[in-house]
């Protein structure tokens, strides 16, 4: 049996705002983990914004969340770089989100035999540069992936995102990033040592089966699928794993807190 829930992650679009809307319910669900002093962070696998963009976003939707309760893949990355090589030095294909976050953690950004290549979320890839970190990482670079995500949503339609783009890299290196963003529970163990929570009293809010709820199991915590995001009720089966619940949405996890 879990011990009572003290932390809560969770997703940001398809759980608390889905197309620049908030979600019925979501503002309620984060007055209440404020108003009963519970410790969460709101993840999402975008390495474009900072958190400070991605604040204001949800407050033109409605939502007050402080920065410092949002938690990228980008800032997952550079958690896990400066862990890994303090104060080393990247090539980025990526914008703010990511250069901000390895700046902030004493990273070096260079294109002269840096020790990693990372590859995030631009709303332009370049060939240019796309062909500078293939060079790269053939002289020696280490390859980093913000997240494995093949596509992202526009207006017009589906973009290629930093999955897509890792896969061309690979192709023509033969070398396999290392991705930190969802479903790697690395960003959820990240996650879990910013607010100094513990993955057995933690429950992690989702609406992807494939990214959300996996990740949350394979790091050890409760999960929640809500079906206002890309899984439907008639998806799940599909899966050889479960969600701990599936709820139609945020609201009525309120009474969960």
């Amino acid at each position: 049996m879990r011990q009572p829930a003290e932390s809560w992650l969770s997703d940001m679009d398809g759980v608390l705002i889905r197309e620049e809307h908030a979600v019925p319910g979501a503002t309620e669900f984060l007055a209440r983990l404020i108003e009963r002093g519970k410790r969460f962070l709101v993840l999402t696998n975008n390495s474009i914004f900072t958190p400070r963009d991605l604040a204001a976003r949800l407050a033109l939707s409605g939502l007050e969340v402080p920065e410092e309760s949002i938690w990228t893949s980008a800032l997952a990355t550079a958690t896990f770089l400066a862990d890994q090589l303090p104060h080393g030095s990247a090539y980025v294909i990526g914008e703010a989100g990511m250069t901000t976050a390895l700046h902030e953690v004493g990273y070096t950004l260079t294109d002269r035999n840096p020790d990693f290549v990372v590859l995030g979320e631009t709303r332009t890839y370049s060939f240019e540069t796309i062909t500078k970190a293939i060079r790269l990482i053939e002289r020696g670079a280490r390859f980093i992936a913000t997240n494995p995500d093949a596509s992202g949503p526009s207006a017009d339609g589906p973009l290629p995102a930093t999955g897509s783009v890792a896969a061309l890299i690979t192709k023509a290196t033969g070398r396999d990033p290392y991705f930190v963003g969802k479903p790697d529970p690395m960003m959820f163990r990240s996650a879990l040592n910013r607010i100094e929570a513990h993955s057995e009293t933690t429950v992690m809010v989702g609406d992807r089966m494939d990214t959300d709820i996996v990740a949350g199991i394979e790091a050890g915590l409760d999960t929640i699928l809500v079906l206002t995001g890309s899984t439907k009720r008639t998806d799940i089966e599909q899966y050889p794993y479960r969600p701990g619940r599936v709820l139609e949405s945020i609201a009525e996890a309120v009474e969960l807190i």
